[in-house]
């Protein structure tokens, strides 16, 4: 996988708005092995799928230190965290065409997951702390502001 060319996005800026939005979802296409939906809910709309492919294009050439396989797999550990179910399939399509191997991909899912579980702990244990204090401890944080359940250090200005 790789971005669209600068050479090829002047030229598609080129284009009437409707042939460049045609334009650009071929190169999507060219690069994923599909057209993400979104991307085709928006080929009518080409005022805003025009700036979202370059903003999008502009971000992942951004990526000198990371191959392409990692930053599918990041993607994959995201979409399985965010729950986008539409996401995920997509990026599992692209995995397979990439040849990354199942276990590899489920290696992403669970580190998704330890930190999708880890950010509901720190997130609920600060507000358990907050809002209903354990009764045997002081109201006052102590150890840096660390919270009272987990020991995770508060990220709050006092």
């Amino acid at each position: 996988m790789t971005t669209l060319a600068f050479e090829d996005i002047g030229e598609i800026l080129k284009k009437e708005p409707d042939d460049a939005a045609k334009a650009v979802l071929k190169e999507v296409e060219s690069i994923y092995g599909e057209v993400p939906y979104i991307l085709q809910f928006m080929e009518d709309k080409p005022d805003l799928l025009i700036p979202k492919v370059l903003y999008d294009n502009s971000i992942m050439r951004e990526f000198k230190r990371l191959d392409q396989r990692t930053i599918e797999l990041i993607s994959i550990g995201v979409s399985a965290a965010l729950r986008c179910t539409h996401c995920l399939d997509m990026h599992l399509r692209v995995a397979k065409r990439m040849g990354i191997p199942r276990d590899e991909i489920f290696d992403a899912m669970l580190i998704a997951g330890t930190l999708s579980n880890a950010s509901v702990l720190a997130y609920g244990t600060r507000a358990l702390d907050t809002e209903v204090p354990a009764t045997d401890r002081s109201s006052k944080k102590s150890n840096n502001d660390e919270c009272h359940v987990c020991e995770i250090p508060t990220m709050e200005d006092d």
